[in-house]
C-alpha cells in the first residue's frame, strides 16, 4: 500500500474560495453570485477584490440561478454559491429549465454537502444532490476530495463550456493531493495500485478509503484505490480496467446509495462487466444532528465499513469463480 501523509487539515470550501479568487485575477469573464452565505462559501476574497463582478442576491436561490443563466448570454461565466441543499433541491426547477435544458455555462458551486454538515441536522444535510444533478442531461458533476483538489477543480471548470455542479464541504479534512495538480474533468485518479479488490471513492470518503487500504494491507489484502472526483462524465475505461483486474468492487461516498457514485458504477458494470459490488453509502435515510465524525460512524461511512465491505465483496468473488 502506497503511503499517503498530510501536514494539515483544511476544509474543501476554502479550496473553492481560493480557486475562485485566483480565477478572478486571470479571467475577467468570471462573475460570482451568492445567496447570503458569502462567508460560509469563502467567497469574501473575490467579493472584496472584484466588487463589480460579485452579486449578493440574498436568500433568493431561484432568482440567483435565473440571473446566472442570463449572465451567460453576455459571455460571462457565473459561479453561484450557497449550501448544497439550497443549490439543488430548492432550485431544481430553475436549474433544469434555465440552465441544463438550454446548456447555459453556469457553475453551480455547493458547500456543506452530506452528513458532515453536522449539527445543522437533517434539513440541511442533503444526501440526494448528486443523483438530482447527474440525471440532468449535459450536467457535469464533480466531488473533489480535499482543499487542493477543490481549488484545482474550481479553476478547471471555468474552462469547461457548459453547466457544472461542484460539490464540497465544511469540515477540515486531510489535505494530501498535490498543490500543483492538473485537474482533468472525467479522469479518475489512481491512488494505489492493487490486485485483490477495487475501491472507488469520492469526496470525503477518499481519505477514508486510504485508511481502509492501509488496514487491509496489514491483513495481506492489496486494494486498488481510485479517486472518482468526477461522477459525470464517469471514467468508464478506468473503472472497467480496475474491475477486470481485481474481480470485485467497493464504492464509497457521502451520499444516498440510490442515485450516487455506486449507482453509476453499478449501471456501468452491469452493462459492460458484471462484477460483485458492495456500496458504502447512506441506506435510504435522512441524517440527524451530531458532530461530523459521530454521523459518519453512525451511518457507516468510515474506514471500518470500507474494510468490511471489501472483505464481503471478495468472498462474493470466490463464490462467483466457483
Amino acid at each position: 500500500m502506497k503511503k499517503y501523509t498530510y501536514t494539515e487539515k483544511k476544509d474543501t470550501r476554502s479550496g473553492f474560495g481560493a480557486g475562485l479568487s485566483e480565477l478572478g485575477k486571470i479571467n475577467p469573464n468570471v462573475v460570482a453570485l451568492c445567496a447570503d452565505l458569502t462567508g460560509s462559501l469563502k467567497m469574501d476574497a473575490f467579493a472584496k477584490e472584484h466588487p463589480e463582478r460579485f452579486f449578493q442576491v440574498g436568500i433568493a436561490e431561484a432568482n440567483m440561478i435565473g440571473i446566472a443563466a442570463g449572465l451567460t448570454i453576455g459571455g460571462k461565466i457565473p459561479f453561484t454559491g450557497t449550501f448544497a441543499n439550497f443549490s439543488t433541491g430548492r432550485v431544481y426547477d430553475q436549474i433544469r429549465q434555465s440552465v441544463a435544458y438550454s446548456g447555459k455555462n453556469v457553475k453551480i458551486c455547493a458547500s456543506h454537502a452530506g452528513l458532515t454538515l453536522g449539527e445543522d441536522g437533517a434539513t440541511h444535510q442533503i444526501l440526494e444532490d448528486i443523483g438530482l444533478m447527474k440525471m440532468l442531461p449535459g450536467m457535469v458533476v464533480i466531488n473533489p476530495c480535499d482543499y487542493n483538489q477543490t481549488k484545482a477543480a474550481t479553476i478547471a471548470i471555468a474552462i469547461h463550456e457548459g453547466p457544472v455542479y461542484l460539490r464540497f464541504g465544511r469540515p477540515a479534512v486531510p489535505n494530501f493531493t498535490p498543490a500543483d495538480q492538473k485537474f482533468e474533468i472525467g479522469k479518475a485518479w489512481l491512488i494505489n495500485e492493487g490486485s485483490d479488490v477495487s475501491i472507488f471513492a469520492t469526496g470525503h470518503l477518499v481519505w477514508k478509503a486510504i485508511e481502509a487500504g492501509e488496514q487491509l494491507a496489514a491483513q495481506g489484502i492489496n486494494a486498488e484505490i481510485i479517486n472518482i472526483h468526477t461522477i459525470k462524465p464517469l471514467d468508464n475505461a478506468a473503472i472497467i480496467a480496475s474491475a477486470k483486474k481485481t474481480g470485485c468492487v467497493v464504492t464509497a461516498e457521502e451520499h444516498q446509495m440510490n442515485g450516487g457514485l455506486g449507482d453509476s458504477i453499478a449501471q456501468l458494470l452491469s452493462r459492460e462487466l458484471p462484477t460483485p459490488l458492495e456500496m458504502v453509502a447512506v441506506h435510504d435515510s435522512f441524517g440527524e444532528s451530531g458532530t461530523p465524525d459521530q454521523l459518519m460512524t453512525k451511518y457507516g461511512l468510515d474506514a471500518v465499513n470500507i474494510v468490511e465491505a471489501a472483505k464481503k465483496v471478495m468472498s462474493k468473488k470466490t463464490i462467483t469463480a466457483q
